[in-house]
Parts: structure tokens; sequence; C-alpha cells
């Protein structure tokens, strides 16, 4: 397995990766639609290629899990430079082999080097094991977001419609 920067030629693979992703947090209770947002991911894993922003862990060439990372850039001055991991995957017949943390570890030693005093990352709440992952490699909360649905309970919409 091989770590590189990912090309546009991965970005098939990149966006098959990402509506993977989506459709399996849907479990875990988030209201990402995956493939509604197949366009809109591919223009946006496109322009995070172009700057250097997606990692690729590879196998004989192939894709097999992608990490993508940036900077955060707020309007409001803070202590830290935070960097943030807003998606890392491992396509599901090769998880379990090591892939995730050392795309992990990329992704930091990255940010690293681009300034960051700290990394961030979201986790759905249910997702238990991606929670143990998290914690494993040094990561604890540092936000916790509530929420609760404002909508009548004979509301039409369910979650499934989202």
């Amino acid at each position: 397995m091989k770590i590189d920067p990912a090309t546009l030629a991965d970005l098939d693979a990149l966006v098959e990766g990402w509506v993977t992703l989506a459709e399996e947090q849907r479990e875990h209770g988030s209201y990402l639609r995956a493939e509604p947002n197949r366009d809109p991911m591919r223009e946006s894993l496109a322009k995070s290629v172009v700057s250097d922003d997606v990692l690729v862990a590879r196998d004989d060439g192939a894709v097999i899990g992608f990490v993508t990372l940036e900077i955060e850039r707020g309007r409001l001055e803070e202590t830290v430079t935070r960097g943030v991991v807003p998606y890392l995957f491992v396509f599901p017949d090769r998880r379990n082999e090591g892939v995730g943390a050392e795309l992990l570890e990329a992704a930091e030693s990255s940010l690293l080097d681009r300034g960051a005093d700290v990394v961030s990352l979201d986790v759905m709440a249910g997702n238990e094991a991606a929670r143990r992952f998290y914690r494993r490699h040094g990561y604890g909360s540092y936000r916790v977001r509530v929420e609760k649905s404002v909508s009548d309970e004979s509301d039409t919409h369910s979650r499934d419609d989202r």
C-alpha cells in the first residue's frame, strides 16, 4: 500500500467512495443524500484534488481509500491553527487492514506541514466503530453538537425522505 496525493484520474474512485460513505452514514443518523449529491461532490472533490487537499491509499495502483484535508479559515481569530479532515474513507473490502490509520497519519502530517496546531474532524454520534477508531488515534471530544426535530409528529416527511 502506498499513500499519494490524488490526481484527477482518481476522481471517479473518489466520488464512488464518497457516495458509499454517505450511504453508510445514513444508518448512523446522517441527513446527507448520497446520489443527489454525486455531481456537487464530484466538483468539490475535483477542486480539492487540484489544490492538493486529497490523499489516496493505493494498492497495485487502485484507490482503496482516501482522506481530504484543509486548514480551517474562519472569520474570527483563534489561538490555534486548526487542520480539518472532512472525509476519511476506506473501501469496505479493504477495512481492518490499517488503511484508515495510514491515511489519518498522512493527513495529520500534511496538516502539520501546513501549520496546523490541532486536527479536527466530525464523526456521527451513533457511529461507535468510527468513534473507537478516532479515540485509538488520540482524538477526543472538542465540541458537541446537539439537535432536536422541530417538526410536528404528524409531519409526513420521514427520516428516509430527507
